[in-house]
């Protein structure tokens, strides 16, 4: 629709690590407000591209624009929209849940006088209003990983930015997560970017999906569109395995393997 408006534009971005090229040459719109995923194996270029849209990484050519704004010219403008959560572990052990968000709350420099309040709200989001003073090296995988989502909200960002948020939890807390996301969307109406492996995450929690493989984007539209272009009855784990060559746990190399194993085992 003309009138929609963008949270994320990338357009022509391509980033390659020496000879290998992670994203090449992709388009990709995010719509204000929608829960975007990006799908694809290990390897596929899935990280990168949020690394390249969170400005952690230089686009090699290509724009991102977040919210309007380039992401080459206006970095920390950009950074102060986003929130990231990231796949490897960012709660420390040793402190307590409530002093590893006011952390965050100063490195997102929220305001002195705002911070207690704030970091009261979204431990309340997370359900860990109870558990706040214990140390984070007592909790479950699951609530280490709305702990992490909780840092990640710390400065109330316009997109939220999620990469593989519940890998290595158990189904019931995959859930938990995933409660703990919708109902802060609800509230606030942030964009929400995901990337995971789980095909029922995607097909039940997405508006949108963009399969990616091999740096490309090979498939985009709502998962009913996407399954649609199948047989009567398809999954959108045979609509993955069609544009990807069933692959979803083939690709990648021993430090994909071996950061994804670290990453679960940590969340117990």
């Amino acid at each position: 629709m003309s009138d929609e408006k963008y949270a994320v534009v990338c357009r022509g971005l391509r980033h390659a690590f020496g000879s290998a090229v992670a994203v090449d040459d992709i388009d990709l719109d995010v719509v204000e407000g929608e829960i975007f995923g990006l799908l694809g194996p290990n390897g596929a270029g899935k990280t990168t591209t949020i690394r390249l849209i969170t400005t952690l990484l230089p686009a090699g050519a290509g724009m991102v624009e977040v919210f309007g704004l380039d992401v080459a010219s206006h970095r920390m403008a950009v950074r102060r929209t986003i929130g990231y959560l990231p796949q490897q572990l960012s709660a420390d052990g040793s402190l307590t849940g409530r002093e590893n968000v006011e952390l965050f709350a100063r490195l997102f420099d929220v305001p002195r006088g705002e911070r207690r309040e704030r970091v009261r709200e979204v431990l309340a989001a997370v359900g860990l209003e109870e558990a706040a003073e214990r140390r984070a090296q007592t909790y479950s995988g699951g609530m280490i990983r709305r702990l992490e989502l909780a840092q990640a909200l710390i400065s109330s960002p316009r997109l939220l930015i999620l990469d593989e948020p519940t890998i290595g939890l158990d189904p019931v807390a995959r859930d938990g997560v995933w409660e703990r996301i919708q109902e802060v969307r609800r509230a606030t109406g942030m964009t929400v970017l995901v990337t995971t492996h789980y095909m029922d995450e995607a097909d039940q929690y997405c508006n949108r999906i963009a399969l990616m493989h091999r740096g490309r984007i090979r498939a985009l539209g709502t998962p009913d569109e996407l399954k649609s272009g199948l047989e009567p009855g398809a999954t959108l784990e045979e609509v993955f395995r069609a544009y990807t060559g069933d692959q979803l746990e083939e690709s990648g190399d021993f430090r994909d393997a071996r950061r994804t194993r670290r990453t679960a085992s940590r969340l117990g």
